[in-house]
């Protein structure tokens, strides 16, 4: 597998930064109205049930995103794919290629070596499933093959055949697994296979496999540096306390996770702002790398978190889409990071490290890894940055979101 040191590692989080704002922009061209309807949280914990996965940073593929390993196809096909909570659909990229396959770690998925592949047609429900899941419409070749579109607003999309295959997940197989062969796939995929999808919708990687296990997931995000020791749970959480804010649904898009944000606390104050101030709407994706917070909001934080760090380190210009970065190595700053905590309705809380607060972009400068969602469809998105090392887990049934800490 492509190793994370042969990327240039003072370049690769710049570089990654400027892929999240394509990613924000995706996430933003999704959304639209401002109601929140509040989901209540049910008694007890899902089936804990379940079948794992690792899971890696995905600097070694040029992504900000997180990648695992899979197997499609009889015999088994070993793919390396992104894992998304902010996407609805799963596909690879399949020989022949007969547009365009970017580049990838390992072979590309070939699907007439496997014995249990097979084509759907334009009259499978599925196809039928492909406008909510994609956000546009199939349509057919003349031979009633159903071909999916799937796009992500920042102009990186894959077409290609909407098809079946035995997945092997962790420990477990699954006949019939529904996904897409993409013949064209161009974008901001990095050298991963290609994404599946974790949001809420029947093709989903988390739909498909809630037929055999319940319909929740858990996962830990490893920050970059670690490396390893992340990990995706299908079916429950892990047997750690976790602390619940409700799962929010939201007209702008039933797929996605909301939440809600209601305070932020600096050294165990919170920020003087109005409640008022974090009435968006809050996604919470693994897809984004840096969490976007409402204005009034990031500028209270940022004034706070400025005021303490510029008291020994020199300030410096904005980099990238980061606009309170110092001169100073992450290992320094680190030092005087106060404890910050993002608190959420119903008393659920992130207590950040200074791994969650601040990251070194390049080498001996060092950002808040926050920006303000200025431009943005008045929503607020917590980002992976911010959730790494902390024991997510998404309790679909029980209409909630958990946290626990410990690491992974």
């Amino acid at each position: 597998l492509y190793h994370p040191r042969h990327v240039d590692e003072a370049a690769a989080p710049a570089a990654i930064l400027a892929g999240d704002v394509a990613r924000v922009e995706f996430l933003n061209a999704r959304l639209s109205g401002k109601r929140v309807n509040v989901s209540r949280s049910e008694e007890g914990l899902v089936d804990r049930k379940s079948v794992g996965v690792p899971l890696s940073p995905g600097a070694s593929l040029g992504v900000g995103n997180y990648y695992t390993k899979i197997g499609i196809g009889t015999p088994a096909s070993d793919q390396y794919v992104i894992v998304d909570t902010g996407s609805s659909f799963s596909w690879l990229q399949c020989q022949p290629c007969a547009i365009y396959c970017h580049s990838q770690v390992g072979s590309t998925f070939d699907p007439s070596s496997s014995a249990t592949y097979r084509r759907l047609s334009c009259n499978a429900g599925e196809c039928s499933s492909l406008t909510k899941a994609t956000l546009n419409s199939p349509s057919c070749t003349l031979t009633n093959t159903c071909i999916y579109s799937a796009s992500y607003g920042d102009r990186s999309f894959s077409i290609g055949y909407l098809s079946q295959d035995s997945l092997v997940f962790g420990s477990e197989s699954l006949p019939g697994f529904v996904f897409g062969c993409g013949q064209d796939n161009n974008g901001l995929f990095g050298r991963s296979a290609g994404i599946f999808g974790l949001a809420k919708n029947e093709l989903s990687l988390i739909s498909q496999l809630s037929k055999r296990y319940s319909n929740a997931f858990s996962y830990c995000l490893p920050t970059a540096s670690s490396g390893s020791g992340g990990y995706l749970s299908i079916g429950g959480g892990s047997t750690r306390e976790y602390q619940f804010t409700p799962m929010l649904s939201d007209p702008k898009d039933s797929t996605l996770y909301f939440l809600r944000l209601t305070a932020i606390a600096v050294s165990g104050k919170a920020l003087a702002v109005s409640g008022s101030d974090y009435s968006v709407s809050t996604i919470i994706d693994s897809g984004t790398v840096i969490s976007r917070l409402p204005s009034t909001v990031y500028s209270t934080l940022r004034s706070e978190l400025i005021r303490i760090i510029s008291s020994r380190f020199r300030s410096i210009g904005a980099i990238s889409i980061l606009d309170a970065c110092f001169s100073g190595t992450f290992d320094d700053i680190s030092q005087v990071i106060p404890t910050v905590q993002m608190i959420f309705h119903g008393g659920a809380a992130l207590n950040l490290a200074p791994a969650n607060v601040i990251i070194e972009v390049q080498t001996g400068n060092t950002c808040l890894s926050f920006s303000g969602n200025a431009n943005l469809n008045n929503i607020a998105i917590i980002g992976n940055q911010q959730q790494q090392t902390f024991d997510i887990v998404y309790d679909i049934d029980g209409s909630r979101i958990g946290f626990a800490s410990g690491g992974c």
